[in-house]
């Protein structure tokens, strides 16, 4: 079974698979399509970029479109929940590039923009609802969609939605289908909630992995900076200007974060636009357009951008604020090296952050290669410290070092537990 068609896919999605130039199965897609096109419950784990999108898409839309006929008024046959408007609009997109020409009715709801249009198009049924769990709410309350009648659910980036506080909204969704349904749930992580979540929603899963936590491919180089809070503005805008014609993003902490970052980069010379949770649905659709055409070089993001987005040329990423989630750092480096190409991940460590790192480097079984400056905390001290914290050595970023190649690298070594752990929540920046 080396190709779509040994799959199990039928002709017609063939067609499009190949005009689209795709021929050959990625190992999450060889291993949960046979399955779904059984109509087994899959609980699947994969990183972004890894073609999960498709693993789904295409055995809901074989069965989808084998089934055919009408739609009720404000039915939906099939269900696809995301977390994030960017990602639901990608997945939205991929599946219009498959039904192209066919009869099927693919609706998109996202918050952001006017729900009355929305109200309007689902009235007549949809064979394919793409949506976010909150402004789903927001239309079950208003009896503008009804789910009674749903076939095949589909949950993306579950950790993601449990991260983002979507636990009880999925309940009440899950309340609302019917048992005989076939469901599919993907996931990068597998939290402990991730339990409660799965056994809500699945019916005797058949599990399928590929790209397990932690692991970045192959093709991203990744560095770290320890520089202090106040040189990083200087440090970013010094790399920006290295490599001008060069699509990059940059990753901020928070909204207000990422505005002031905005700001310095543009004052630098480097065209660039930013993406957010106070960010309208039609003023992030503007900024990801301008940045995926090359007109802006530099976009600017909180984590909302750090799953689903695909754009195949971002070279760089910067990791400005290390994520409080240390797994969100995987996700947001997975922004580059796409479609088999080379990207550079570049994170930078203030004195602030080193239970940051010491998480993120934990995940990924392995330490980040020392571009410059030196680590701020001596582990084999790091007791005396505590009680001490005047004794802290504050190191300072290192100008000559980030010029030139140092002869001697520096090592960091991830303890086996860091000072805050790995369990706290995420800042709510979407």
């Amino acid at each position: 079974m080396n190709s779509f068609e040994d799959l199990g896919v039928p002709q017609n999605l063939l067609n499009k698979l190949f005009a689209q130039g795709i021929d050959e199965p990625t190992p999450i897609q060889y291993k949960a399509i046979p399955k779904a096109l059984d109509g087994k419950d899959i609980l699947g784990l994969a990183q972004t970029g890894t073609g999960k999108t498709a693993a789904f898409v295409l055995p809901l839309l074989a069965q989808v479109l084998k089934i055919g006929g009408k739609r009720e008024e404000k039915s939906v046959q099939s269900l696809i929940l995301a977390p994030t408007r960017e990602l639901a609009k990608q997945i939205d997109t991929t599946i219009k590039a498959f039904v192209e020409g066919s009869h099927l009715r693919v609706r998109l709801v996202v918050g952001g923009v006017s729900i009355s249009g929305q109200i309007k198009r689902l009235s007549k049924g949809s064979d394919i609802l793409v949506a976010t769990p909150g402004r789903l709410i927001d239309l079950l309350e208003r009896n503008a969609v009804r789910l009674d009648d749903t076939k095949f659910l589909v949950l993306d980036e579950a950790d993601q939605m449990l991260d983002l506080g979507f636990i009880h909204s999925l309940r009440k969704i899950a309340d609302l289908l019917p048992e005989n349904r076939q469901t599919m749930l993907f996931s990068a992580t597998m939290p402990k909630k991730m339990g409660e979540l799965a056994s809500s929603y699945l019916s005797d899963p058949i599990r399928v992995e590929a790209a397990p936590s932690g692991k970045v491919a192959d093709k991203i180089k990744q560095s770290i900076h320890f520089v202090s809070k106040q040189d990083k503005n200087r440090l970013l805008t010094d790399l920006l200007a290295r490599h001008k014609n060069e699509l990059a993003i940059v990753f901020s902490r928070t909204k207000h974060g990422a505005e002031k970052l905005l700001k310095t980069i543009i004052n630098s010379g480097c065209s660039a636009v930013s993406i957010h949770g106070n960010k309208s649905q039609a003023q992030r659709e503007r900024a990801l357009d301008a940045f995926r055409s090359g007109k802006n070089k530099v976009l600017v993001a909180t984590d909302v951008a750090a799953r689903g987005l695909d754009i195949p040329l971002v070279k760089h990423v910067y990791n400005f604020d290390l994520p409080n989630v240390a797994e969100n750092y995987v996700h947001r480096i997975g922004r580059t090296a796409r479609a088999g190409s080379d990207g550079c991940a570049i994170a930078f460590c203030s004195s602030e952050e080193i239970s940051e790192l010491r998480a993120i480097q934990k995940i990924l079984g392995t330490s980040i290669p020392v571009a410059s400056g030196k680590p701020w905390v001596d582990f084999d001290s790091e007791t005396h410290n505590r009680k001490n914290p005047k004794s802290r050595t504050k190191g300072r970023w290192n100008r000559k070092k980030f010029s030139g190649s140092s002869k001697k690298k520096n090592s960091f070594t991830s303890p086996q537990k860091s000072r805050r752990g790995r369990s706290g929540k995420a800042a709510m920046v979407a």
